[in-house]
């Protein structure tokens, strides 16, 4: 298959319509270089709540609400360009008001024949539960496709390997990221790539990039597209497949090979999956040694 991941500019709309175009030329573009799966960032759709105007636009409750209200709307438009053009996609994450409790970051999956789910963000960052109050949502999925297995990791969700191993089952691993600085980039995409070395899978990320004055959520963001793999037989050395460049925006490509990742599965160099559970028996305790050398006496 062919994997597009997208460096996403957020803009400031002045009508649905415009956002109904944008959306269309993304998602005609990755279709017209062959992608069968599209990626879009978290946070990527932080952008609808302009459409309710300045003061709400730069209110961070306020904007949570106006974003909540429109995901329906944005569900319905995604899963029309999904079957009009015959690609999955997983829809840039935005804030979901479950109705009770505070709102969740949720990603929506798309498929072309008009089946939907979604993947709710597990864990928070310190911004996430300190000044946004975003609440976790509902449990991790796998996603079984066409395509194959695929898991969604939401930005922070992805630099803890648990969670990782929890989707060990995934042949891909989709990492929808909305960071602000290269060193937040950093973290996920050293994540990214750990879950991919840990479980000998791909895993696509995917980035919001630009600033955006008008709001204090996602005025300032930094990333690219990424699709790493394991660095082992039938990947790059590296472990990077493709990638982006910094904050340019766009799409990053790559032909991903299922069996590939089932041939290093099960013939790697290293046998990372398969040798996960040799761990539990050796990190019940851990033996203190103290190597400290003793003050010389006078």
């Amino acid at each position: 298959m062919k994997i597009a991941t997208a460096a996403y500019p957020l803009d400031w709309l002045d009508s649905w319509a415009q956002y109904e175009d944008k959306l269309a030329r993304w998602v005609c573009e990755a279709a017209g270089q062959g992608a069968d799966l599209l990626v879009f960032p978290e946070y990527g759709a932080m952008e609808l709540c302009t459409l309710a105007g300045a003061a709400t636009a730069a209110n961070l409750e306020s904007s949570l609400y106006a974003v909540s209200e429109r995901m329906e709307d944005a569900a319905a438009l995604h899963l029309r360009l999904a079957a009009e053009y015959r690609v999955h996609i997983l829809g840039a994450s935005g804030p979901a008001n479950l109705g009770e409790g505070r709102p969740v970051n949720r990603a929506e999956f798309y498929a072309p024949t008009g089946e939907r789910d979604h993947q709710d963000k597990q864990i928070m960052t310190r911004f996430e539960r300190e000044d946004w109050d975003v609440a976790p949502g509902g449990p991790l999925k796998l996603f079984d496709t066409a395509l194959g297995k695929i898991g969604v990791l939401i930005c922070y969700d992805s630099e803890f390997p648990l969670l990782g191993r929890a989707l060990s089952e995934a042949e891909i691993l989709l990492v929808p990221s909305c960071t602000e600085k290269l060193s937040g980039y950093s973290r996920v995409r050293i994540g990214a790539m750990a879950r991919a070395l840990e479980n000998q899978c791909v895993t696509a990320m995917s980035s919001v990039v630009g600033c955006n004055d008008w709001s204090e959520a996602v005025d300032s963001n930094t990333g690219m597209g990424g699709v790493f793999g394991p660095p082992d037989r039938g990947f790059p050395q590296t472990g990077v497949i493709a990638e982006g460049v910094l904050n340019q925006p766009g799409w990053t490509y790559a032909e991903v090979d299922l069996d590939a990742i089932a041939d290093v599965r099960a013939d790697g160099v290293v046998l990372n999956r398969r040798h996960w559970a040799e761990q539990d028996s050796r990190v019940g305790s851990v033996t203190m040694c103290c190597m400290k050398a003793k003050e010389a006496l006078n």
